[in-house]
């Protein structure tokens, strides 16, 4: 087996899986759109990256965490939604970005190229990713009592600014590794469509969060592997995977 595909293959495994277990808690608290409008705001970092032959994934960061910065900060200073604010950072975003990137390199910036991972991007993917489960995992319960009501987890000794920040901050940790699998402009349906597979078929909450999981692993490993084997853009077809594990959970629903 080609090495470059073990490599990618171990850095879906993990970012497919943290991905999945993010969105089971964006998809939770209704603001599924946001890492979608996020992947976007990632574009004029992975541009800059791209232009200096650097990681797109460290261009994307630096970018998204600027991003989160803003929103955290403007949240209760406007006192808008969360996605206006998102909403105004992504449009200014995708702006900037169709500007910065090169066109040569537009699509891979738009579709990712997990081709170009090597045995250190995989290990520190793999690192990360785990780091975010763990994270995700403690704040869960907090984050879903905030959404449920603010003044009751502030009741409860909630510090829920300090962590809508946090949680802002994983979803732009994911993102950023997400874009090199499928791209800035796929990279919100990898958050997105696992857990909501899972919430389809779920029948508690255990279930719903390691079925996130599951199916986030699973698409990007099958569309890996198909894309491979086809010689196509590993990005459409690992979306399209999910999609298609999406429509079998709404016909076994029924």
């Amino acid at each position: 087996m080609d090495i470059n595909l073990i490599y990618s293959l171990i850095t879906a495994i993990f970012v497919g899986g943290a991905a999945g277990y993010v969105g089971s808690l964006m998809v939770s608290k209704r603001m599924a759109l946001v890492g979608d409008a996020l992947g976007h705001v990632a574009l004029p970092g992975m541009g800059l990256a791209l232009l200096l032959g650097l990681n797109v994934s460290w261009g994307a960061f630096v970018f998204l965490f600027l991003g989160v910065l803003a929103i955290w900060y403007l949240e209760p200073k406007t006192k808008l939604p969360m996605e206006t604010l998102v909403g105004i950072v992504f449009v200014f975003s995708l702006a900037l970005g169709f500007l910065i990137t090169p066109e040569p390199e537009l699509l891979e910036a738009l579709f990712g190229n997990i081709s170009r991972v090597s045995a250190a991007d995989a290990l520190v993917s793999a690192i990360i990713s785990l780091l975010v489960i763990f994270v995700i995992a403690k704040i869960y319960p907090k984050m879903i009592l905030g959404s449920v009501s603010e003044d009751l987890a502030v009741a409860n000794k909630i510090n829920v600014k300090k962590y809508n920040f946090i949680y802002l901050l994983i979803i732009s940790i994911i993102v950023a590794l997400g874009v090199k699998v499928v791209g800035s402009l796929l990279v919100g349906a990898l958050v997105i469509i696992p857990a909501a597979i899972s919430r389809i078929i779920s029948r508690n909450m255990r279930q719903y969060e390691i079925g996130s999981i599951v199916f986030g692993v699973l698409s990007c490993v099958i569309g890996i592997i198909l894309a491979q084997a086809i010689n196509f853009a590993v990005g459409p077809i690992v979306i399209l995977t999910a999609s298609l594990f999406f429509l079998i959970a709404l016909f076994f629903k029924r």
